[in-house]
């Protein structure tokens, strides 16, 4: 086995969710017309995702909501990110799980 330095990854200059949340505020954003997602599939925008601890608090708490099929996050490490909702689930109830994760619903 060969001997590597591994370089760090950069720290995310406004921090994530997992160390500190953000403020809410947001809604959920429809797809655009002739978008592939499933069908009962909501999409939502995320702020405050930078790495993968922050897709699986998100995954954890959609996933645990009644009536949740499958949840997809198309992470963009600073930025909006995309969270695919398949199921009969409020946006009001996806919102508040999102929340719950530390994150904020953008509009």
């Amino acid at each position: 086995m060969e001997n590597t330095t591994r370089t760090p990854l950069p720290m995310a200059t406004t921090g994530c969710a997992c160390c500190a949340p953000a403020p809410d505020s947001g809604a959920e954003q429809e797809a655009p017309a002739g978008d592939p997602r499933p069908a009962g599939a909501s999409e939502y925008r995320v702020e405050g995702m930078t790495c993968g601890h922050c897709v699986a608090s998100v995954l954890e708490e959609i996933s645990a909501l009644d009536g949740v099929t499958a949840v997809d996050v198309d992470l963009v490490a600073g930025e909006v990110s995309t969270v695919t909702v398949t199921g009969p689930v409020s946006s009001d109830t996806v919102h508040s799980a999102i929340q719950d994760a530390g994150y904020t619903p953008s509009i």
